[in-house]
């Protein structure tokens, strides 16, 4: 859903089309698609660092992997799902085992971490990813409108980095998660595309950027998710 469209007129010329044109279309996608198979959520301090848990203070990152989804019943593209196979991802045993996502959003509600301006929310490219937790912790539809959303976004998670907004303003970095972390010498610990190791990636990834590329401050590139409103210069702000 995040990225830009782009449509070519009767003529020669190429018509840029924001996603934001096509509510009607693309919000009914997202009802419709009213589950996730998974999330993952990295916590970490001021400079990065990790929590430490146990008696071995090993460090820490989540993955929930959530039940709801049906690989059978659900829209989703093929090549996703084959993807999430190879990655390691077990339909069956989350349909039997996983995270309620009814339950999840409660205890996210309750945890902290939500409607508090002191947490910054990291993502990678995650438009869709912040309508599936809007959708359950307000057990409601999303808004029809971009303003709407927007408004939301700064009610529930107030400061958010897109890293693939701020990445148009690092000349030298380009493409995916993957090749943001081969280009910033970010290690990957666990497997590609299972969601707790690539927020882990995205919180180091993110360090990097802001230290290497930014001097360390980057507010003024917050409450921007890209492809949805960084095009039009509309934020949460």
């Amino acid at each position: 859903m995040g990225k830009g469209l782009r449509a070519r007129s009767g003529g020669s010329g190429v018509t840029t089309v924001s996603p934001w044109s096509l509510l009607p279309y693309l919000f009914s996608l997202i009802r419709k698609k009213s589950t996730a198979v998974e999330l993952g959520l990295t916590f970490s301090g001021p400079t990065g660092e990790l929590p430490a848990l146990g008696a071995g203070r090993r460090r820490c990152v989540w993955q929930f992997n959530f039940r709801e989804f049906d690989d059978e019943r659900d829209i989703f593209a093929t090549d996703s799902i084959e993807l999430l196979r190879h990655s390691g991802i077990d339909f069956r045993r989350n349909a039997e085992r996983g995270v309620d996502a009814r339950r999840f959003a409660e205890l996210l509600m309750s945890s902290g971490v939500v409607l508090n301006d002191a947490v910054y929310w990291v993502t990678f490219h995650a438009g869709y990813d912040f309508g599936y937790l809007l959708k359950i912790l307000t057990c409601n539809s999303l808004p029809d409108t971009q303003a709407g959303f927007f408004k939301l976004m700064k009610i529930y998670f107030p400061t958010v980095y897109d890293i693939k907004h701020l990445m148009k303003f690092c000349n030298s970095l380009h493409g995916g998660l993957n090749k943001l972390a081969e280009l910033l010498d970010v290690e990957r610990v666990g497997e590609s595309h299972q969601a707790g190791s690539d927020s882990l990636v995205t919180s180091c990834a993110f360090w990097k950027l802001k230290d290497s590329f930014f001097a360390g401050s980057t507010e003024k590139y917050a409450g921007v998710l890209y492809g949805l409103n960084a095009e039009n210069g509309v934020s949460a702000h």
